[in-house]
């Protein structure tokens, strides 16, 4: 029974041997992945990505290294710009992993060398710059790290691929006179921009108000030459209106022939009408009265005259009288003084009731007529 138990003891202590004696010999590398081994402590060999045998108990892998690109992101930092101002500052460094054996005996902690490797070399780039330059110029400061870095780190078997700063943070009291400097810039150009728009407009406003100024006046100047066209022939027509109205009745009295009876006549019957009028204060008795009178009396005292030298024997009947006829002429001129004589009062009882005075007394104006009469 104790042969028994030891046996099966001595089974299980080889079975447990052979199983990790088999997973010491055989040892699967995943992709993008490298492996150190040592043999008794000494690097003999990398392996790659695949299935692998080792010597168990004498040859062991060290450390797994990944070869993929690598993402690394430090806490900020504080720097002294140029200018003697401290900015904190975040990086990010992209880097892989070239060389697995130098890698792991070149140093001992390549993540921490990049870190401070990475800080030292800041501080010497931005101490060169002043703060304006540093917050514009993170192409610059990020190729400057970059040629550092990868020279440093060649020989740990690292590749620094790109550096980036995250952020640049200044001093809240330069971030707040930089706001209110920028903001002063903005107002500065947003007023200069208003500027230029109100000349731009008041330029374009007095452009349009000096077309339309010479639209209007050439409009005006070529309205006034119309209307004095128009005025021009009105008056031609007016004219040569008047005119002919004067000519055909010049020839209508030259052919008709009067005599002085009649024009004395037509004289007289004048008169009501100048009279007339609510606006006549003086009624003017014009001297051409006089004239016109004393032509009535002398064609009267002529006929009368005839008629006495040649006395007054009967004419036979069937014949006409010349003395008749002048004593038929004499009864008309009478009767036509008469009633030129009613006219003159009617023609003075119309002025008087108008408004106007009397006749008073009369002054002779040089030609016969009796002179105006005033109120």
């Amino acid at each position: 029974m104790d042969a028994a138990v030891i046996t099966v003891l001595v089974l299980a202590i080889a079975a447990l041997f052979v199983l990790t004696a088999l997973a010491k010999t055989v040892r699967i590398v995943p992709q993008a992945s490298a492996g150190i081994v040592e043999r008794l402590g000494r690097y003999t060999r990398t392996l790659d990505a695949g299935l692998h045998v080792l010597v168990p108990f004498f040859d062991k892998v060290r450390v797994m290294i990944d070869l993929r690109e690598q993402v690394v992101s430090f806490p900020p930092q504080p720097v002294i710009t140029e200018d003697n101002l401290v900015v904190s500052i975040d990086t990010v460094i992209y880097y892989q992993v070239t060389d697995p054996k130098s890698a792991t005996y070149e140093i001992a902690n390549f993540i921490q060398g990049i870190e401070q490797l990475t800080v030292t070399t800041l501080r010497n780039v931005i101490g060169g710059m002043d703060l304006e330059r540093t917050l514009t110029s993170r192409e610059e400061i990020n190729g400057a790290l970059r040629g550092v870095l990868d020279e440093a780190t060649g020989k740990w078997g690292i590749r620094v691929n790109r550096v980036e700063l995250k952020a640049i943070d200044p001093p809240a009291s330069i971030q707040d006179s930089m706001e209110k400097q920028m903001r002063a810039d903005r107002d500065k150009r947003a007023a200069i921009l208003r500027a230029e728009g109100e000349r731009a407009s008041a330029i374009l406003s007095a452009e349009g108000d000096k077309q339309s100024a010479v639209l209007r006046a050439q409009g005006d100047r070529e309205a006034l030459i119309l209307r004095a066209q128009a005025e021009r022939e009105s008056a031609i027509l007016r004219a040569q209106g008047q005119a002919q109205a004067i000519d055909t009745v010049f020839r209508a009295i030259h052919e008709g022939e009067p005599d002085q009876a009649l024009l004395s006549y037509q004289y007289l019957q004048m008169l009501p009408q100048i009279a007339q009028g609510d606006a006549n204060k003086v009624w003017i008795v014009p001297s051409e009265l006089g004239r016109a009178l004393e032509g009535l009396g002398g064609l009267a005292g002529a006929v009368a005259g005839t008629r006495a030298r040649r006395g007054g024997p009967a004419h036979s009947p069937g014949k006409s009288d010349p003395f008749d006829e002048a004593s038929d002429s004499q009864t008309r001129v009478d009767q036509a003084v008469s009633d030129a004589n009613a006219e003159v009062a009617a023609a003075i009882a119309a002025a008087q009731e108008s408004g106007v005075g009397g006749p008073g007394p009369t002054q002779d104006s040089g030609v016969g007529g009796p002179g105006p009469t005033q109120e």
